[in-house]
Formats: structure tokens, sequence, C-alpha cells
């Protein structure tokens, strides 16, 4: 996948979230879709990171090609 893909995933995935919370706003999320939003906001963090890691990778020119994707638990255990 190349960085314009890794972008409109990203696009593609962050409106379905938007459209998941706006449809219950006030009303609360079932069991069914908090997995989802969950499984959504895991796939965009792997996804920006990805993303920041092919962009180091470009800018100390190296090939962006090589970045692998990192596990759940190591991208969600990043400090902020």
């Amino acid at each position: 996948m190349d960085d314009q893909e890794i972008v409109e995933r990203i696009s593609a995935l962050a409106a379905e979230e938007q459209r998941l919370e706006e449809a219950h706003v006030g009303e609360g999320l079932s069991p069914t879709e908090l997995s989802r939003k969950g499984e959504l906001e895991v796939t965009l963090d792997q996804l920006w990171d990805v993303l920041r890691q092919r962009r180091a990778k470009r800018a100390a020119g190296q090939d962006p090609d090589s970045v692998q994707e990192r596990s759940p638990g190591t991208v969600e255990g990043y400090l902020q």
C-alpha cells in the first residue's frame, strides 16, 4: 500500500467511525457497535503509525516499502 492508499483508507475508516457516533448521539452504542468502534480506532492507529513510519523512512533516504505494520498492542501502548 502506498501513502495515498493509506490516506484514503484512513479517510474511509474515520468517516465510518464518525457515522457510527453521529447515528447514536445521546443514545449510546450497542455492544456490537462499541466493538466495531474499538476495531476502527485500533486500525486507524495502526494506519497512522504505518504512514508516519513510511514518511520517516523516506525522509531518511530509506525505502518506505520496508515498513512493517506494528501489532495493535504495540501501537496502542504508545504514550501520547
